[in-house]
């Protein structure tokens, strides 16, 4: 049996080494669709080893804040593990610091402080990034609010155990309305912060449509090795937080055992490939959206996250 201290650990941990792994599965994913050999799936790997050997250079007009917000964010992105059912069923002695609510807060918080040492290099294309990114995230937000609340009434709590809970005591609860519309709209945002087509091509470099590349364009080094595995941090914590939380809790350990915290490393890595093929398709499937047009994708989010709490007040919770 392992402590409850050390499988805390070893949730951070498993996110943090599996997360540039994700990336790269599902960047290899879609240059098969495309008929291209692409990138190996260790590639992320490589390129953070890369980045972090090099030297660090930063415009003269930066102060502190750009040379701390990278690993600020970057602390950030692993608090949220310690919060959510990563590895065990059973909440771990940190798992109560915070709700879905606090969690949502730490991403966000990561993602300002990456947008404001954008904004502090006077770069015209990080500046760009980082005023569309935080424009867009002025409704994405909301969205994630509102998918809290409809946790909060079907479980009277917005802890993201109790729900795993309740998704895992029978199969009716999955296909409620109210759970599915949550459940699309949260998918929604995931594809809007995770800088993923319909919203951006995050593989382009087109300045007229980045918004997640564009923010590290004046780091390098460790700097932008700290961006880069922060990045593929959060994607793979909302992928976690989609799995583990709202779409399949199962697989998780039910106690400390070594086999089974085990299986459950290998559950989760299952899943979060699981949904990296279903974006590789959507990423092979659709267009990237105009600019103008990304409002009404996110405000279509949005509104699925209403109608999932309007349908919980008229019986379809």
């Amino acid at each position: 049996m392992l402590p409850a201290w050390s499988v805390q650990i070893l949730q951070v941990l498993t996110v943090l080494v599996c997360a540039p792994g994700i990336s790269g599965f599902v960047a290899w994913l879609e240059a098969r669709l495309q008929g291209r050999r692409g990138p190996r799936i260790v590639q992320p790997y490589l390129t953070l080893a890369k980045q972090f050997s090099k030297e660090t250079l930063a415009p003269h007009s930066v102060g502190p804040f750009f040379f701390v917000a990278p690993a600020a964010a970057f602390a950030c992105y692993l608090v949220v593990p310690m919060l959510i059912p990563v590895l065990t069923s059973y909440p771990l002695p940190l798992g109560y610091m915070g709700d879905i609510l606090g969690g949502g807060f730490i991403l966000a918080l990561g993602s300002f402080l990456v947008a404001v040492a954008a904004g502090s290099t006077g770069s015209s294309y990080a500046q760009l990034g980082a005023s569309r990114s935080k424009t867009f995230a002025a409704i994405t937000e909301p969205v994630v609010l509102l998918v809290v609340f409809t946790v909060a009434i079907i479980t009277t709590t917005d802890l993201p155990y109790v729900l795993g809970a309740t998704i895992r005591s029978g199969p009716e609860q999955i296909v409620r309305p109210s759970h599915l519309l949550a459940a699309a709209a949260l998918f929604m945002v995931i594809l809007s912060e995770t800088a993923r087509i319909p919203v951006e091509t995050h593989t382009g470099t087109i300045e007229l449509g980045m918004f997640e590349e564009a923010r590290s364009f004046e780091h390098s080094g460790p700097l932008l090795a700290m961006l880069t595995w922060g990045s593929a941090t959060k994607q793979f914590v909302f992928y976690v937080l989609l799995c583990n939380v709202f779409v399949a809790p199962w697989g998780l350990a039910s106690t400390g055992a070594v086999k089974a915290v085990a299986l459950a490393v290998a559950a989760i890595v299952a899943k979060a490939c699981v949904v990296g093929i279903v974006v590789a398709v959507i990423d092979n499937s659709f267009a990237k959206l105009r600019l103008y047009k990304i409002t009404e994708f996110v405000s279509a989010a949005f509104l699925l996250a209403v109608l999932a709490v309007v349908t919980l007040f008229l019986g379809g919770g």
